[in-house]
């Protein structure tokens, strides 16, 4: 039986704007008082220099906007970011869209129906009978339960998968009239915009799928949220995070390469979430990682913030261009369970 294989990934993202143009130019005049020095802090030391933007705030402020209108602009801007990526993944693949037999979408910062999953099948010129998944309201990890789910389809029909995670974050800023507090500014800090795109085919070059797991501690439940509300989505980050984190990741990661009669030493890529720089530190200390472990992780929160579920492909996506490339890859994402998710990978030629 063929091995499901990512053939090819697909990058795409909106124009982008400095950190510090960002707090400057409108972030420094939605905080007050006290609250606005907190904000400068926690901007200063999020990790990003810079971040995308379909929404620019320095150009456009939509903090006013009711959701309504903010799922209307969804569309607009998520269609073409949607369909560059798609195209690119496809093009890197080798394939046209009509070879497509499975076709998912993840994102959780825009609904409406149709949705890009038909939009995108439509415009690009999918089959008639290509099988479509839409995966909402998971969040940061929604990647790879979407990987999870190409790679079942690829392996019991025999027949290319696509996936497309989309995030447009720059569409949910705050009011500044509503109530402000440290989760509200570190989700301001650190939320970026990006699609990418991933072909998963059976066999033949690539990233192979080995394996994709997760573990939930449902007792945390309340530690990331991600509320509708009549002013957008309101994003809950609990400082606790990474303290659950710490409990699990570990056992997750050993478990899932024991499994596979590999540990991490044999790991030579990390594309762990950056969902910020404490969540890096716990991960690259409770799995003893050297300084450079991590590295893609940071540069790609360093370069792009953090873009919800694509960003562990734009990781993925660095390290399979980095000179040598990883050949043994382990992916961590987390977000709202609290849930973490791992997937092992190693490159076929």
């Amino acid at each position: 039986m063929s091995v499901p294989v990512i053939a090819g990934l697909g990058t795409a993202q909106p124009p982008s704007a400095s950190q510090d143009e960002l707090w400057e130019g409108f972030f420094s005049r939605h905080f007050t008082g006290t609250t606005r020095s907190l904000a400068q802090r926690i901007f200063a030391n999020s990790g990003v220099t810079r971040r995308q933007a379909a929404v620019n705030p320095l150009i456009e402020d939509v903090s006013d906007w009711p959701t309504e209108r903010r799922m209307r602009r969804y569309q607009v801007e998520a269609l073409p970011l949607g369909k560059e990526a798609v195209g690119r993944a496809l093009t890197a693949a080798g394939l046209d869209a009509c070879d497509i037999g499975l076709f998912i979408v993840c994102s959780c910062t825009g609904y409406a129906t149709p949705g890009l999953d038909i939009l995108l099948a439509r415009d690009l010129g999918m089959a008639a009978d290509t099988q479509r998944m839409f995966i909402g309201h998971m969040g940061c990890y929604a990647a790879l339960p979407g990987l999870g789910a190409a790679s079942d389809f690829v392996t019991a029909r025999g027949r290319p998968a696509l996936l497309l995670c989309a995030e447009l974050t720059s569409l949910h800023i705050q009011p500044s009239s509503a109530r402000v507090d440290t989760q509200q500014i570190v989700s301001h800090a650190l939320f970026s915009d990006a699609a990418v795109a991933a072909v998963v085919v059976p066999g033949g070059r690539g990233y192979a799928l080995r394996e994709v797991t997760s573990v939930t501690d449902t007792s945390s439940a309340d530690h990331m949220t991600w509320d509708v509300t009549d002013a957008g989505f309101r994003m809950g980050l609990s400082p606790k995070v990474p303290q659950v984190l710490s409990r699990h990741v570990r056992g997750l990661v050993d478990e899932l390469l024991a499994r596979h009669g590999v540990t991490g030493s044999d790991v030579d890529g990390w594309a762990v979430h950056p969902g910020g720089p404490r969540i890096l530190n716990v991960v690259a200390r409770e799995l003893a990682l050297p300084p450079e472990g991590l590295a893609a992780s940071r540069a790609t929160l360093d370069e792009h913030g953090n873009c919800s579920s694509p960003t562990v492909l734009l990781i993925l996506d660095r390290l399979g261009r980095s000179t040598p490339a990883a050949r043994r890859v382990v992916m961590l994402a987390f977000g709202p369970g609290l849930t973490l998710y791992a997937a092992l990978l190693d490159r076929q030629e």
